[in-house]
Protein backbone atom coordinates (compact mmCIF):
# COMPACT_ATOMS: atom_id res chain seq x y z
CA UNK A 1 0.00 0.00 0.00
CA UNK A 2 3.03 2.56 0.88
CA UNK A 3 4.44 1.93 -2.51
CA UNK A 4 1.20 2.50 -4.10
CA UNK A 5 1.02 5.79 -2.67
CA UNK A 6 4.59 6.60 -2.98
CA UNK A 7 3.99 6.05 -6.78
CA UNK A 8 1.13 8.00 -7.29
CA UNK A 9 1.45 10.77 -4.57
CA UNK A 10 1.34 13.66 -7.26
CA UNK A 11 -1.99 12.42 -8.26
CA UNK A 12 -3.09 12.20 -4.99
CA UNK A 13 -1.67 15.65 -4.27
CA UNK A 14 -3.34 16.71 -7.00
CA UNK A 15 -6.68 14.66 -6.40
CA UNK A 16 -6.14 16.76 -2.77
CA UNK A 17 -5.60 20.60 -3.81
CA UNK A 18 -9.14 19.62 -6.05
CA UNK A 19 -10.71 18.61 -2.90
CA UNK A 20 -9.35 21.94 -0.64
CA UNK A 21 -10.72 24.04 -3.54
CA UNK A 22 -13.61 22.78 -4.02
CA UNK A 23 -14.34 23.82 -0.38
CA UNK A 24 -13.33 27.23 -0.58
CA UNK A 25 -13.99 27.89 -3.77
CA UNK A 26 -16.82 25.58 -4.62
CA UNK A 27 -18.20 26.62 -8.41
CA UNK A 28 -13.65 27.48 -9.35
CA UNK A 29 -12.79 24.29 -7.37
CA UNK A 30 -15.61 22.10 -9.79
CA UNK A 31 -13.99 23.41 -12.92
CA UNK A 32 -10.66 22.69 -11.97
CA UNK A 33 -12.20 19.22 -11.26
CA UNK A 34 -13.69 18.99 -14.87
CA UNK A 35 -10.78 19.96 -16.42
CA UNK A 36 -8.60 17.22 -14.20
CA UNK A 37 -11.62 14.53 -15.07
CA UNK A 38 -11.37 15.87 -18.93
CA UNK A 39 -7.79 15.65 -19.49
CA UNK A 40 -7.67 12.14 -17.64
CA UNK A 41 -9.90 10.81 -19.80
CA UNK A 42 -8.20 12.40 -22.99
CA UNK A 43 -4.99 11.06 -22.07
CA UNK A 44 -6.62 7.55 -21.00
CA UNK A 45 -8.19 7.43 -24.78
CA UNK A 46 -4.91 8.06 -26.52
CA UNK A 47 -2.56 5.93 -24.53
CA UNK A 48 -3.39 2.12 -25.14
CA UNK A 49 -2.91 2.71 -28.71
CA UNK A 50 0.89 4.38 -28.39
CA UNK A 51 1.11 1.44 -26.33
CA UNK A 52 -0.31 -1.08 -28.54
CA UNK A 53 2.34 0.42 -31.15
CA UNK A 54 5.13 0.61 -28.99
CA UNK A 55 5.00 -3.44 -28.25
CA UNK A 56 4.69 -3.82 -31.77
CA UNK A 57 7.88 -1.72 -32.70
CA UNK A 58 9.38 -3.20 -29.54
CA UNK A 59 8.83 -6.67 -31.10
CA UNK A 60 9.54 -6.30 -35.00
CA UNK A 61 12.04 -4.05 -35.24
CA UNK A 62 15.64 -5.55 -34.52
CA UNK A 63 17.86 -3.76 -32.15
CA UNK A 64 20.35 -4.28 -34.70
CA UNK A 65 18.54 -2.69 -37.58
CA UNK A 66 17.64 0.51 -35.40
CA UNK A 67 21.37 1.06 -34.71
CA UNK A 68 21.93 0.38 -38.08
CA UNK A 69 19.19 3.08 -39.04
CA UNK A 70 19.67 5.11 -36.36
CA UNK A 71 22.74 4.50 -33.68
CA UNK A 72 25.67 6.01 -33.53
CA UNK A 73 26.97 5.40 -36.96
CA UNK A 74 23.77 6.24 -38.80
CA UNK A 75 25.07 9.73 -40.00
CA UNK A 76 22.35 11.87 -41.91
CA UNK A 77 20.19 9.07 -42.25
CA UNK A 78 19.60 8.62 -38.52
CA UNK A 79 18.56 12.26 -38.30
CA UNK A 80 16.42 12.25 -41.84
CA UNK A 81 14.56 9.36 -40.22
CA UNK A 82 14.55 10.89 -36.42
CA UNK A 83 13.15 14.08 -38.13
CA UNK A 84 10.41 11.77 -39.93
CA UNK A 85 8.85 9.79 -37.16
CA UNK A 86 8.39 12.79 -35.37
CA UNK A 87 7.01 15.24 -37.89
CA UNK A 88 4.91 11.58 -39.35
CA UNK A 89 3.53 11.71 -36.00
CA UNK A 90 -0.12 12.04 -34.31
CA UNK A 91 -1.18 12.81 -30.74
CA UNK A 92 0.12 14.78 -27.83
CA UNK A 93 3.92 15.44 -27.13
CA UNK A 94 3.50 12.92 -23.97
CA UNK A 95 3.11 10.60 -25.86
CA UNK A 96 6.58 11.17 -27.87
CA UNK A 97 7.96 9.87 -24.30
CA UNK A 98 7.25 6.20 -24.20
CA UNK A 99 7.96 6.31 -27.93
CA UNK A 100 11.72 7.84 -27.21
CA UNK A 101 12.30 5.65 -24.63
CA UNK A 102 11.78 2.71 -27.05
CA UNK A 103 14.29 4.43 -29.42
CA UNK A 104 16.66 4.45 -26.71
CA UNK A 105 16.44 0.85 -25.91
CA UNK A 106 16.91 -0.20 -29.20
CA UNK A 107 19.92 1.65 -29.55
CA UNK A 108 18.85 5.12 -31.32
CA UNK A 109 21.70 7.62 -30.72
CA UNK A 110 20.79 10.20 -28.11
CA UNK A 111 20.79 13.09 -30.31
CA UNK A 112 18.74 11.27 -32.76
CA UNK A 113 16.31 10.87 -30.43
CA UNK A 114 16.13 14.69 -28.86
CA UNK A 115 15.61 15.53 -33.08
CA UNK A 116 12.72 12.74 -32.72
CA UNK A 117 11.09 14.66 -29.90
CA UNK A 118 11.57 17.85 -31.34
CA UNK A 119 10.42 17.38 -34.70
CA UNK A 120 7.06 15.83 -32.83
CA UNK A 121 6.55 18.82 -30.68
CA UNK A 122 7.23 21.01 -33.51
CA UNK A 123 7.40 19.88 -37.53
CA UNK A 124 4.32 17.46 -37.11
CA UNK A 125 2.72 17.72 -40.63
CA UNK A 126 -1.17 18.26 -39.18
CA UNK A 127 0.31 21.14 -37.67
CA UNK A 128 1.81 22.47 -40.05
CA UNK A 129 -1.25 22.08 -42.62
CA UNK A 130 -3.53 24.12 -39.60
CA UNK A 131 -0.69 26.40 -39.69
CA UNK A 132 -0.57 27.23 -43.33
CA UNK A 133 -4.37 27.63 -43.47
CA UNK A 134 -4.53 30.02 -40.30
CA UNK A 135 -1.17 31.92 -40.65
CA UNK A 136 -0.65 31.30 -44.08
CA UNK A 137 2.06 29.20 -46.08
CA UNK A 138 5.09 31.83 -46.05
CA UNK A 139 4.99 32.13 -42.16
CA UNK A 140 4.41 28.14 -42.14
CA UNK A 141 7.40 27.57 -44.56
CA UNK A 142 9.52 29.80 -42.69
CA UNK A 143 8.74 28.47 -39.08
CA UNK A 144 9.39 25.45 -40.49
CA UNK A 145 13.05 26.46 -42.44
CA UNK A 146 13.67 27.72 -38.58
CA UNK A 147 13.08 24.95 -36.60
CA UNK A 148 14.65 22.13 -38.53
CA UNK A 149 18.51 23.85 -38.22
CA UNK A 150 17.12 24.96 -34.55
CA UNK A 151 16.29 21.23 -33.53
CA UNK A 152 19.27 19.65 -34.84
CA UNK A 153 21.40 22.21 -33.01
CA UNK A 154 19.66 21.68 -29.76
CA UNK A 155 20.38 17.98 -29.93
CA UNK A 156 23.29 18.29 -30.39
CA UNK A 157 24.33 20.57 -28.05
CA UNK A 158 22.58 18.75 -25.34
CA UNK A 159 23.88 15.75 -26.13
CA UNK A 160 27.55 17.56 -25.92
CA UNK A 161 26.83 19.17 -22.35
CA UNK A 162 25.73 15.59 -21.05
CA UNK A 163 28.95 13.27 -20.08
CA UNK A 164 28.86 9.31 -21.18
CA UNK A 165 27.94 8.81 -17.52
CA UNK A 166 24.76 10.90 -17.70
CA UNK A 167 24.02 9.51 -21.25
CA UNK A 168 24.58 6.55 -20.01
CA UNK A 169 22.20 6.74 -16.98
CA UNK A 170 19.06 7.25 -19.49
CA UNK A 171 20.15 4.63 -21.51
CA UNK A 172 20.47 2.33 -18.47
CA UNK A 173 16.69 3.74 -17.20
CA UNK A 174 15.14 2.93 -20.79
CA UNK A 175 15.87 -0.41 -20.87
CA UNK A 176 14.89 -0.80 -16.83
CA UNK A 177 11.22 0.20 -18.47
CA UNK A 178 9.62 -2.70 -19.46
Amino acid sequence: MKELIRRYKFALLLVLIDLGIIAIYPSIGQRSFEITWSSTIEMLSVLPPIFILLGLLDVWIERETMIKLMGEKSGFLGIALAFLLGSAAAGPLYAAFPLAGVLLKKGCKFSNVLIFIGAWSTTKIPMLLFEATAMGWRFMALRFIIDIPGIALIAYITERLLNEQEKQHIYDNAVALK
